[in-house]
C-alpha cells in the first residue's frame, strides 16, 4: 500500500500537462495563521530549507508540495517522465548530482540541486504571478522533492490566515485568503493539517475553526500544535495534546520548531530534529514516542494512504466517466475535413432541412423557453394580426360631419330623395385603406421570424458535448448542444448572406402581392355580397319599423303625403342644401349628442350686410334633423357591415399570401438557392476554414482525453497488483 501515495502523485503528474484540476486527487492541506509555524512544519517534513521566510503575508500562491521517496542505496531515481510505470520500476535519473533535488512544474526538466535556489525561484514565480504588492493569488506552483530522507506526501502550503491588511496589500486581504483556503479544504479528498502555535489558546484557534466549517465531524482534520518550546514558565500542553483541549478524531501532534535565532546561524533541519526529541522527552516523557516531526511525518504518510485506498474507488469512476464525455466532446467537434466538397454539400444540406424543419415544427432540438419558427408564424397569423384588425373600428377616423358632408356633396346640386350609394362607396372605401398598414407589418413580422430562424439552425447539435470544467469541481458536467456550423465560421457568414439576400427577395413581392389583395377590395365594392345583402335587409326593416312609429305619432290633421317626401319644408330646406334653412336651423341649434354639429361660420351673411351668394354657407351649430340624423346613421351601418366582410376576407387572405410568397417559397428553394450560390470548386478552401477557436478546442479535448486514458491505465495497474 506504500506505492498508492506515488500513484497519485502520477496522476498528478499526468493532469498537470493538460493545465486542469477537474480531478480532485487525495492531499494535505495545511492550514494556519501568519506565524503559526506552517513553514517550519513543511521545512522539517522535508529535512531542509526551502521555503521563503519573512514579514507579513510570505506565501501567496498555493504551493503543492509532492515529496517522493528516492532508495539512497542504488541511487535510483523517478523519471515519471520517461517512463509510464515509474511509479512500480525505479530507474536512473541521468544528470543528477547529490541525492536530493527538486522539479517545477513552470521549469519543465529543469533540475534543482540546490535548495536555495529553489527558495529563490518559488519567490520569482510568485511575484511574477501575484505582483509585489502582497496580493494573493489561487494559481497553484508545482514544486517536487526527490529524496531519500522523505516519506511520500502530497502537501499544499496555503497562505497564511490574517485579519488586518499591511502595507498596500488589498483592504478584502483577509476575505481573499479564507476564500482560497476553504476552496482547497472543501476537496473531500483533502487531509486538512491544522497549525496553531502552543503559546496561543487553543480555544481561539483560526486555523481549527475554518477546519469546522467544511468538516464539522473532524473525519479529515490533524492538529499540529507548533513551539511547545516557548510556552510560559509554569504551564505545558500536557492537556492540548491529550485532547483534553480540543479533541479531534485524527489527533493533535507537537512539534518544536526552529527559532528564527536558529535558522539565522544555519541550524539544520536534522539537528533541529535531534533537539525536538531531547526536548519530548525531558518534558513529555511519556508522550515523546507520539509526537514530534518524525512521528508527524509518519502519522501523515499512514493517513494518506489510508485515505487514497478509500478514494480510489470512486475516483476511477469520475476518471471513466470524464473520459467517456471527452470522447464524445472530441467527437462533436469533428475531424480534420478531407472531402471538401462532401463536407460542404453535407452542411448545406443539413442547415437547408433544419431551416425547414424548424419552420414544420419537425425540428430535432426545439426550443422550449420561446416559441420559434413555425410556431411564431403561427401566433404572428393568429393573435399578433387578428388581433390588430379587430381592434381596427369600423367608424374610426370618421366623425358625423364627415358623413353629412359626403352625402350632401355625392347629391350634387340636386336635391336627393334618398341617401346616395356614392357616399357610401366613398367612406367604405376610406375604412377599408386602414386595413392595408396592419397587413404589411404582418409582412414584416414573419420575415424578421424567418431571419431569426437562420442563427436557430446555426445552433444544430450532433453530439452531446462536455463544457469547461470548473476547476475545484466535484460535480460530472451536464451535456450541450455542439454548434456544428459555427466550425466554419466563414461558411456559416456565407449561409447566412445567401438565406437574407433570398429573404429580403422575396418581401418586396409578398407586400406587393398584399397591397394588391387591399387594393382588390377597393377596386370593386360588391354590395350584393350575401352578408352584406343579409345586413342591409335587416337594417332596412328596423328603418321601415321606425318610420311606421313615427307616422303612427303625427295628429291626424297631417296629410300623410306630407312625410312620404322625408319632413317638414324646414326639413327639406335643410336636407337639399338650401343655406337659409341651414341659418335658420343654426341660429336655434345647440350643443350636446351625436345630433349636433359642430362648425364654425365665419363668412355666413348677418342683417344689415349684403350677402355675396358665391361664399360656401357654412353652417353654425345646430341640431340635425330627423333625415340627417337618419342618413347619417344608414351609412354608418352599411360601413360597419361590409367593413367587418372586408376585414374577415383581409384577415383570412394575408397569411395565405404571406406563406405562398414567403413563407413557402423560401422553404421550396432555399436548398438550390444555396448549392447555386457557395457550392462552388473556387470557394472550398475558403468556405470550409476552421476557426482558430474551434481547432485549438480540439486539440484541448484531445489533450484532455488522452490525459484521463493515461490516469485510467494508471489505476487499472494498481488494481491489477492488488494495491488497494
Amino acid at each position: 500500500m506504500e506505492a498508492l501515495i506515488p500513484v497519485i502523485n502520477k496522476l498528478q503528474d499526468v493532469f498537470n500537462t493538460v493545465g486542469a484540476d477537474i480531478i480532485q486527487l487525495p492531499q494535505i492541506a495545511v492550514v494556519g495563521t501568519q506565524s503559526s509555524g506552517k513553514s517550519s512544519v513543511l521545512e522539517a517534513l522535508v529535512g531542509r530549507d526551502l521555503l521563503p521566510r519573512g514579514t507579513g503575508v510570505v506565501t501567496r500562491r498555493p504551493l503543492i508540495l509532492q515529496l517522493v521517496h528516492v532508495d539512497p542505496e542504488d541511487r535510483r531515481k523517478t523519471s515519471e517522465e520517461n517512463d509510464p510505470n515509474a511509479w512500480r520500476n525505479m530507474r536512473l535519473y541521468k544528470g543528477v548530482d547529490g541525492e536530493e533535488w527538486g522539479k517545477f512544474l513552470h521549469t519543465k526538466n529543469k533540475i534543482y540541486t540546490d535548495f536555495d535556489e529553489i527558495r529563490l525561484e518559488i519567490e520569482a514565480e510568485t511575484e511574477r504571478v501575484s505582483g509585489n504588492n502582497k496580493g494573493i493569488t489561487d494559481e497553484p506552483i508545482h514544486l517536487k522533492i526527490f529524496s531519500p530522507h522523505v516519506v511520500n506526501l502530497t502537501l499544499v502550503d496555503l497562505p497564511g490566515i490574517t485579519k488586518v491588511p499591511v502595507g498596500d496589500q488589498p483592504k478584502d486581504i483577509e476575505v481573499q485568503i479564507k476564500d482560497l483556503i476553504v476552496k482547497h479544504i472543501s476537496n473531500p479528498n483533502s487531509i486538512i493539517l491544522a497549525v496553531t502555535a502552543a503559546n496561543t489558546d487553543m480555544a481561539t484557534s483560526e486555523a481549527l475553526k475554518v477546519a469546522r466549517e467544511v468538516d464539522p465531524d473532524g473525519r479529515r482534520t490533524l492538529a499540529v500544535v507548533t513551539k511547545l518550546d516557548l510556552m510560559d514558565a509554569g504551564t505545558d500542553a500536557m492537556d492540548v495534546l491529550m485532547g483534553r483541549v480540543i479533541p479531534v478524531k485524527l489527533g493533535l501532534i507537537g512539534v518544536v520548531n526552529r527559532s528564527q535565532l536558529d535558522i539565522n546561524n544555519k541550524k539544520t533541519v536534522a539537528n533541529s530534529i535531534r533537539d525536538e526529541y531531547a526536548f519530548l522527552q525531558k518534558k513529555y516523557p511519556s508522550l515523546a514516542s507520539r509526537n514530534g516531526t518524525k512521528y508527524l511525518a509518519r502519522t501523515l504518510n499512514r493517513l494518506l494512504m489510508h485515505h487514497i485506498r478509500d478514494c480510489l474507488p470512486e475516483l476511477k469512476t469520475r476518471i471513466n466517466v470524464l473520459a467517456a464525455q471527452y470522447q464524445s466532446l472530441l467527437s462533436s467537434y469533428g475531424e480534420p475535413v478531407e472531402d471538401q466538397s462532401s463536407t460542404l454539400l453535407q452542411l448545406i444540406t443539413k442547415f437547408a432541412a433544419e431551416y425547414c424543419h424548424t419552420i414544420e415544427g419537425t425540428a430535432k432540438y426545439i426550443e422550449t423557453t420561446e416559441l420559434c419558427g413555425g410556431a411564431r408564424i403561427c401566433y404572428i397569423f393568429h393573435e399578433t394580426f387578428g388581433r390588430t384588425l379587430e381592434s381596427v373600428d369600423p367608424l374610426g377616423g370618421l366623425t358625423t360631419i364627415d358623413v353629412l358632408t359626403a352625402i350632401r356633396n355625392a347629391t350634387g346640386p340636386r336635391p336627393a330623395l334618398f341617401v346616395p350609394e356614392v357616399s357610401f362607396e366613398l367612406l367604405v372605401k376610406r375604412q377599408v385603406k386602414r386595413l392595408e398598414e396592419p397587413s404589411l407589418r404582418c409582412v414584416e413580422l414573419v420575415h424578421e421570424e424567418m431571419q431569426r430562424i437562420i442563427q436557430h439552425c446555426s445552433n444544430y447539435s450532433t453530439q452531446p458535448v462536455v463544457p469547461t470544467c470548473f476547476k475545484m469541481s466535484t460535480t460530472v458536467p451536464v451535456p450541450k448542444k455542439a454548434k456544428e456550423l459555427l466550425r466554419f465560421p466563414k461558411l456559416h457568414d456565407a449561409i447566412v448572406e445567401v438565406v437574407t439576400s433570398l429573404l429580403r427577395k422575396r418581401l418586396p413581392v409578398t407586400n406587393e402581392m398584399v397591397h394588391n389583395l387591399v387594393a382588390i377590395e377597393l377596386a370593386y365594392i360588391n354590395t350584393k355580397h350575401p352578408d352584406f345583402a343579409d345586413a342591409c335587409g335587416l337594417m332596412n326593416n328596423n328603418i321601415e319599423e321606425q318610420r311606421r312609429n313615427r307616422m303612427r305619432e303625427l295628429p291626424s290633421s297631417v296629410p300623410r303625403d306630407k312625410t312620404a317626401g322625408g319632413g317638414s319644408q324646414g326639413d327639406q330646406d335643410v336636407g337639399t342644401g338650401n343655406w337659409r334653412g341651414m341659418l335658420k336651423k343654426g341660429e336655434e341649434g345647440v350643443g350636446g349628442d351625436k345630433s349636433m354639429l359642430q362648425t364654425s361660420n365665419p363668412g355666413s351673411p348677418q342683417r344689415g350686410h349684403a350677402v355675396n351668394l358665391l361664399d360656401v354657407p357654412v353652417p353654425v351649430s345646430r341640431k340635425l334633423s330627423a333625415r340627417e340624423q337618419r342618413d347619417c346613421e344608414v351609412i354608418e351601418r352599411l360601413i360597419k357591415s361590409y367593413f367587418l366582410i372586408v376585414r374577415k376576407n383581409i384577415q383570412d387572405s394575408v397569411p395565405k399570401a404571406v406563406m405562398h410568397f414567403l413563407v413557402n417559397h423560401v422553404k421550396d428553394s432555399l436548398q438550390s438557392e444555396l448549392v447555386g450560390q457557395l457550392y462552388k470548386a473556387g470557394l472550398l478552401d475558403d468556405l470550409l476554414t476552421e476557426s482558430e477557436d474551434m481547432a485549438q478546442r480540439r486539440n484541448e479535448a484531445a489533450d484532455m482525453l488522452k490525459a484521463l486514458q493515461k490516469a485510467s491505465q494508471v489505476i487499472a495497474e494498481i488494481r491489477e497488483t492488488q494495491m488497494w
